[in-house]
């Protein structure tokens, strides 16, 4: 079944509109409800987010939510950023000459049968947060940014933790730094903005 928000974001002209068109095609021939959330087509399986379709300025594709499940026997998978995408596979595209429809309804239809035996990624359940040594300076500092970090559930604080921690220059890890600070005082983490939809 169809989504109307999934129609106007197939039906804009973009160089990708025919590679898009035919993933659908497939994607609704998978028998999941065509949903719209992170303005992309999203399809699900009773709520549940299944795989999405969506297109960037030099490659369109699909993104399988948990797709670090999938086999993967034709080699085309890619893995997502870490931490909370961690179980994010990607299947990108330049064209639509590009799309072998057998290979990637196998995939479809292999995301919907793992979801329906409840292959499920869940983050590792870590019971302490290891705090970076320049957050910890900055808590450490200023008592009130402190107050704010722990009001953050346990997870909430870790995101922050490996915001800092996954960055390789020391450059890069206080500018990571210096951007969360903002979002602790205003009591907003970091992936708030992808939990809203």
């Amino acid at each position: 079944m169809s989504n109307s928000k999934a129609d106007t974001f197939y039906q804009k002209d973009t160089p990708f509109r025919k590679g898009l068109s035919l993933l659908r095609e497939l994607a609704l021939k998978s028998g999941l409800q065509e949903d719209y959330k992170w303005n992309s087509p999203v399809y699900t399986l009773g709520g549940k987010n299944i795989f999405g379709i969506n297109a960037f300025s030099s490659h369109f594709g699909i993104w399988f939510f948990n797709g670090c499940f999938l086999k993967d026997p034709a080699k085309v998978l890619e893995n997502a950023q870490e931490g909370k995408t961690k179980a994010m596979r990607h299947l990108k595209f330049a064209s639509a000459d590009e799309i072998d429809a057998k290979i990637v309804f196998s995939y479809m239809g292999e995301a919907v049968e793992n979801q329906k035996k409840g292959m499920v990624w869940k983050p590792d359940a870590k019971k302490t947060t290891e705090i970076p040594e320049l957050l910890e300076k900055a808590l450490k500092a200023d008592p009130a940014l402190k107050d704010s970090f722990v009001k953050f559930s346990p997870y909430k604080q870790r995101e922050f933790c490996e915001h800092i921690d996954s960055a390789k220059q020391d450059t890069t890890k206080l500018k990571r730094l210096e951007k969360i600070i903002p979002m602790i005082r205003a009591g907003v983490s970091i992936n708030d903005k992808y939990r809203k939809s």
